[in-house]
């Protein structure tokens, strides 16, 4: 055997490796589906065990929610669901805990399961503007063409 069969050997070994396809990543997707009956949770539940790579579907009827764990896309898992003809979300809610200000009109939503609020995006929490600094700025103290008045 010798040299050339080790060196055979090695070379099969790398170029093995080169081919080998990345896995995707255990993903869980939420989802929020509308879902009237038993027979709206098997269809739902059917549809998305046909996506590839779908490990298992879990149904919550109370929550209205559905959670897909497996290798898969969320863009995927998403479109399956829709094809339904159902309405269907992201998950939208987070624990109030996570969100800066969970009772701002955006956040706040009485279908919310307890303890959570609706994720909202960082734009709409309260913040100050800079319309607030130049009506402080013009009767400061420290500007020298502050109003004349105090």
């Amino acid at each position: 055997m010798g040299v050339a069969g080790t060196l055979e050997y090695f070379s099969d070994l790398l170029s093995n490796v080169k081919r080998r396809k990345k896995k995707k990543q255990m993903q869980t997707v939420a989802l929020k589906v509308r879902m009237d009956c038993e027979g709206c949770e098997r269809k739902v539940k059917s549809v998305l065990f046909g996506v590839k790579g779908v490990k298992s579907v879990d149904v919550d009827m109370k929550q209205q929610k559905v959670t897909v764990t497996g290798n898969v896309e969320p863009k995927k898992v998403l479109k399956a669901a829709q094809s339904t003809k159902k309405k269907v979300e992201m998950w939208p809610y987070v624990p109030y805990t996570l969100v800066a200000h969970p009772y701002v009109s955006q956040a706040y939503d009485k279908k919310a399961p307890p303890n959570h609020v609706r994720a909202i995006p960082v734009t709409a929490t309260i913040s100050e503007t800079t319309m607030d600094d130049n009506y402080t700025n013009m009767f400061s103290d420290e500007n020298p063409n502050a109003c004349s008045i105090m």
